[in-house]
């Protein structure tokens, strides 16, 4: 089953990041969906059941990810879902992961700031090929620096 959906939740482990032998970035973390309700009688919210997702990203969300995502991060992330059952000689169950196409701070919990990733070519420069944002008036383009 392949479906394209959207999920807020809390980063509930450290994000692992590793490269590939072929130079793919890849991140991963799990992630936890809580839906909270309000319960009119008790004038409380109240916790229900908790979903739990394996969240997978590639490229250059792999990378950006990998340096702004945290453990207990309230996160929004989109993409495919992908439901596996596996079965070991003594265990058995289901994986629910998503193959993330896009994923950002909820910013109901807290603020963010945006800083674009500037790729380079190989000589150099920065490369307009993907997704080249406009011309800034000479503001600073170094990706760290403030635009």
């Amino acid at each position: 089953m392949t479906e394209s959906l959207s999920v807020r939740g809390f980063v509930a482990t450290v994000p692992n990041h590793l490269v590939t032998d072929e130079g793919l970035p890849i991140t991963t973390f799990r992630l936890a969906s809580t839906r909270r309700r309000f319960n009119r009688e008790t004038k409380a919210w109240e916790n229900g059941a908790t979903n739990w997702f394996t969240v997978s990203a590639y490229r250059q969300l792999a990378l950006n990810a990998a340096g702004c995502v945290a453990k207990g991060d309230p996160v929004l992330v989109t993409g495919r879902l992908s439901v596996r059952e596996w079965e070991s000689e003594e265990r058995s169950g289901i994986v629910v992961e998503i193959d993330a196409d896009a994923i950002g701070h909820d910013l109901a919990w807290g603020s963010s700031a945006f800083c674009r990733t500037i790729k380079r070519s190989p000589n150099g420069s920065a490369d307009g090929s993907e997704g080249a944002a406009p011309e800034n008036d000479g503001a600073d383009e170094s990706p760290g620096g403030d635009a």
